[in-house]
């Protein structure tokens, strides 16, 4: 009989989050923020959707790029939030086997493709500042499609291989994920085999990502700052400048969590689990909410045409 238990716990049919561990006591206040962050960053992200959409003097690059960004970071963000918040609230802890892994497939890969994307928008920064003259020849609408193209088969193709590695092992210890999602390796650790190839491949996903895309963003920004200080007046060296460093800092709220998150996870075992579960939420929250506010409040156009529509509702 006990042979037979064991046997059927191999494929657990369901799983148990925790939530944040040692802060269930905290849930409802945590929820507060979590929920507040989430509904701005929905409708921070669909306003930049709708504003694009109907300006046709938007329809430009790196507007288009800002729509994949924002559509990415709704599909992120909403991949996770309404579970996490089922289980502060109604303490529903329960989620099925293939729900984790297709929410774990949807994070890994629409984290990369952000990434992906904030190097497109890199590129379409460095070719308006430094080539301004042929950006309209360089980046076309083919040329767009291609970028886009690329950004999404990379996403698709590096998370494919996440739910497919974490089917195979036996999970025979417990079905508790101590987290708040179904992270990936949170799930490897209950498996009882040795799972160093998904921690490997995990990692190789981070390296890859990461390693790639933040140079070619640190060059592309570095030759963004060299035409920036060659600019003839100071406003227009400032306005710029204030506009990039702006841009990096969003960009810097999701890479440094992300690859902090993803070590810690791996290397960091003194670090408290809460800590690991709340750096972990950090670039799942807080990038969503940020985009909205950097690339949209604070671009000229978009600012103009948002003020418009509430002054024109106002009268």
């Amino acid at each position: 009989m006990l042979d037979s238990n064991i046997t059927d716990f191999t494929n657990p049919s369901t799983f148990i989050l925790l939530g944040i561990p040692g802060l269930e006591a905290a849930h409802v206040w945590i929820s507060i923020p979590f929920c507040t962050m989430y509904t701005m960053a929905m409708l921070g992200n669909i306003t930049i959707l709708f504003i694009v959409k109907t300006e046709q003097s938007l329809h430009r690059p790196m507007y288009y790029f800002l729509c994949m960004l924002a559509i990415t970071d709704l599909i992120l963000s909403t991949s996770t939030l309404p579970k996490m918040l089922s289980i502060f609230w109604f303490n529903s802890r329960e989620i099925s086997f293939s729900a984790c892994l297709t929410q774990m497939y949807f994070i890994h890969c629409f984290s990369a493709m952000e990434s992906g994307v904030f190097v497109a928008l890199a590129l379409d920064r460095y070719v308006a500042i430094c080539h301004p003259l042929r950006h309209s020849t360089i980046l076309t609408n083919s040329v767009l499609a291609k970028i886009g193209l690329v950004v999404v088969l990379r996403s698709v193709i590096l998370a494919l291989p996440y739910p497919f590695l974490v089917r195979r092992w036996p999970y025979c210890r417990t079905n508790i994920i101590p987290h708040s999602y179904c992270d990936h390796m949170a799930v490897v650790n209950l498996a009882c085999a040795d799972t160093r190839i998904s921690s490997y491949y995990g990692l190789f996903v981070v390296f890859s990502v990461v390693g790639l895309d933040v140079p070619f963003i640190i060059v592309s920004y570095i030759q963004i700052l060299r035409a920036i200080f060659s600019l003839p007046t100071k406003d227009a060296r400032l306005k710029t400048f204030g506009t990039c460093g702006s841009h990096l800092c969003c960009m810097l709220s999701f890479y440094l969590p992300e690859f902090f998150s993803s070590l810690t996870q791996r290397f960091g075992h003194k670090v408290p689990l809460y800590s690991l579960v709340l750096i972990a939420n950090v670039y799942l929250l807080v990038s969503p909410l940020l985009h909205p506010i950097i690339y949209g409040v604070r671009t000229k156009q978009i600012r103009d045409r948002l003020l418009w529509l509430f002054t024109r509702k106002g009268t």
